[in-house]
Order: structure tokens, then sequence, then C-alpha cells
């Protein structure tokens, strides 16, 4: 009970020493909630986009070209060379052959160009095989896909292979590059507001010399003196972090009826979804560390010099 009181002072103590000078704990709250705000967005846009990449079902296509010198019986038979490739992969894959000639057909079917294509005298197009693949859970199995197409490129009788999974090893590559981005960015914005919080304790040190000093004749140990200041830089912290999820929160509106407009265009109904309880209070839980850490800091090297 001794120990919950001492902290209830602190805290009440802490209180009245922000109710005293108000504009400048919102002033401070303000540049700090201004500093976390970028990272509390960045954080919020990562959370709602990665479910979509690591949940987004990946069927790839590989598409084998053979050589056009190769016979239809040595064509056919690379089947077995290519079902004995895909064996060691987790896919299921449906292999598709595709002659020469229905696919001759079939671009002249499509592209209306029958009579330009009748010049050609002879048919241009190879033997071909297709792999539609399925299977892949994630957006990062992607990778796999490459192994596969260059075993496959190795057989002989094969000429080129395609893949159409480049895209799914973009977006793999645009979230790595935004979670560095935004690990940058929270160390740097981090700095900041330690390096605010610390200025701020810096300030009420120095304004409240006299009242320490007759803290310290009258016995009061240490811990007693800075308690106080670990909760204001707390306080500070923590309001600014509420601060800056508030403005990102807000900021979400005006953006996703800008995102729902640009969704529509792909039949999407993809919008930003504030927060979890669980975020809010990790973000909310580091904010207030952020500020504790500042006071301490401060209050170590300030105090020790009045010492």
């Amino acid at each position: 009970m001794n120990w919950l009181r001492q902290h209830f002072f602190a805290l009440a103590d802490a209180f009245s020493h922000l109710l005293r000078s108000p504009s400048n704990f919102i002033l401070n709250v303000l540049v700090v909630s201004i500093a976390l705000a970028l990272p509390f967005a960045g954080l919020t846009i990562l959370q709602n986009v990665r479910p979509i990449s690591e949940q987004l079902a990946v069927e790839p296509e590989i598409s084998i070209f053979l050589k056009m010198e190769l016979s239809r019986d040595k064509a056919l038979a690379l089947t077995t060379n290519i079902r004995t490739i895909l064996q060691d992969s987790a896919s299921t894959t449906r292999i598709e052959f595709t002659p020469r000639e229905k696919a001759f057909d079939s671009l002249k079917s499509k592209t209306g160009l029958t009579d330009v294509l009748a010049t050609l005298g002879a048919n241009p197009l190879p033997d071909s095989y297709v792999l539609k693949m399925s299977g892949f859970e994630h957006a990062m199995d992607a990778d796999q896909v490459d192994d596969i197409a260059q075993k496959l490129k190795s057989m002989p009788g094969v000429d080129t292979v395609q893949i159409d999974s480049a895209w799914v090893k973009r977006l793999a590559a645009l979230l790595r590059i935004l979670r560095l981005v935004l690990l940058f960015l929270g160390f740097t914005l981090g700095a900041v507001v330690v390096a605010v919080v610390f200025n701020t304790i810096r300030l009420q040190v120095m304004t409240q010399h006299q009242e320490i000093e007759v803290s310290r004749l009258l016995g009061a140990t240490n811990a007693f003196i800075h308690r106080p200041f670990y909760y204001t830089g707390a306080l500070l912290g923590l309001c600014a972090g509420a601060l800056a999820l508030s403005l990102v929160v807000l900021a979400q509106q005006p953006l996703n009826t800008a995102i729902a407009d640009f969704a529509r265009l792909y039949a999407s109904e993809f919008r930003l979804a504030p927060p979890s309880l669980l975020a809010t209070a990790f973000l909310l839980g580091v904010s207030a560390l952020l500020g504790l850490f500042g006071a301490m800091l401060s209050v170590k090297r300030h105090l020790a010099r009045l010492a």
C-alpha cells in the first residue's frame, strides 16, 4: 500500500504541474503527435495491405515453347519429364499441350488477320505446353516458380520458358521496401519524440529547482524526486500517441473515399480499416515508453548536476 501511495502521489504531482502550464503541455503534445502520426499511418496501411498479399491466391502459369525442329512424338514425350520435375512441388499442376496447328488457328480466329497470316506460308508457331499451377497460398511462394522454370528450361527440345508471376514478386518486394522505410521512420521519429520529451523535462527540472532542493533537505530520496518527472514524460507520450492515432483515423475517411473509387475499377471493395484494439494498445504503449525513456534520460542528466 505504501508503494501504491507513493506512485499515486507522484502521478497526482505530475498532473498538478501539467495543469499549471497546460498551453506548454498541449504544444508539446502537438509536436510529438505530428512526429508519431507518419509511422502510425504507415503501419496502418501496411497492416491493411499485408493480409491481401499473404492470402492472395497465386496461380501462376508457365508457358513452355519447344524448338521448331522437334518432332511431335518427342514433344509429347516431354510430358513425362515435366511431371518428374513437378513432383517435388507442393502445388497441383494441370498440363496442357498445344499443337502448333491449334495455336496457329487460334491466332487467326482471335486476331482476325487470316489473310495476313496466310501470306506467311509456313506456320511460324511451335508446339507448346501450358502449366497451370495452383496450391500457392502466399505471394511469397512465387519464388518457387522460378526454380521450376529453370529446370524446365534445361530440358532437351525446350526453346523458351515464360512465367506470369512477375507481378507477385514485385508486390512482395514492394512490401519489403515499405517495411524497411517504416522501420527507418520509426527509429528516426522515435528519436525526435525522445528529444522533445527530453527538452520538456529539462525545462521542468529547471523550473522546479528550488522545490527539488527543499525536498532533498527534508530527506526525499532520488526515486521520490524522479518519479513525478517519469510520469510527466509517460503522460506526454501517451497523450501524443492518442492524438496521432486520432489524426490517422480521421485521415482515413477522405482517403477511403478515394480508395473506394479506385477499387471499383477492379471490382473490389477494399477499404482501409482502423487499427485494431490490440494494435492501438501496442502503439499507445510504445508512445508512453518513448516519453518515459526521454524523461529518464533528462532526469538522470540534469538532476545529477543539481546534486
